[in-house]
């Protein structure tokens, strides 16, 4: 398999980085009547609201360029609090994804959850499959706010 690895995000990530929130939100902006152009301001004033709320709310998160075979290919935003760790976000590019490269983060999240004693949590959309993938983790839907579920693995 390929390598995954994870480095800091840069100032100059800006461009990978709302780019994967873009691929994140991409059902969504097939639903939409609007041109490119209008998706395209739509998607950057989302990112940079999500990026506020998530320094705003969970300073200290780390947030990484997710690396498959040395290539940029996502991004990863983990808060590790007390008791807990928080997937904020991860997200793999298209072109990337079903070749275990989210499995092995969040499989490497989990182990270090369970040597800390924290639970891992992390909010996925009611009509994201991924949801199924962290259930497979054994992840248990805690929460459905019409949105969002809160899913937990605890230790």
């Amino acid at each position: 398999m390929t390598s995954v690895t994870l480095r800091p995000a840069a100032p100059e990530d800006e461009p990978i980085l709302i780019r994967s929130y873009a691929a994140a939100r991409a059902a969504e902006m097939a639903l939409v009547p609007w041109d490119d152009a209008q998706k395209e301001s739509f998607i950057r004033a989302q990112f940079f609201a999500q990026r506020g709320h998530y320094q705003q709310h969970f300073p200290g998160a780390e947030c990484q360029i997710v690396l498959v075979g040395g290539e940029p290919a996502g991004r990863h935003y983990i808060y590790r609090g007390d008791g807990e760790i928080r997937i904020l976000d991860l997200t793999i590019l298209p072109e990337y994804r079903n070749r275990g490269a989210g499995g092995r983060l969040v499989d490497a999240l989990i182990a270090e959850a369970a040597q800390s004693n924290k639970r891992l949590r992390i909010y996925v959309e009611t009509f994201n499959p991924s949801a199924e993938f962290f259930e497979r983790r054994g992840f248990v839907k805690t929460e459905n706010d019409g949105i969002n579920f809160l899913m937990i693995r605890s230790p």
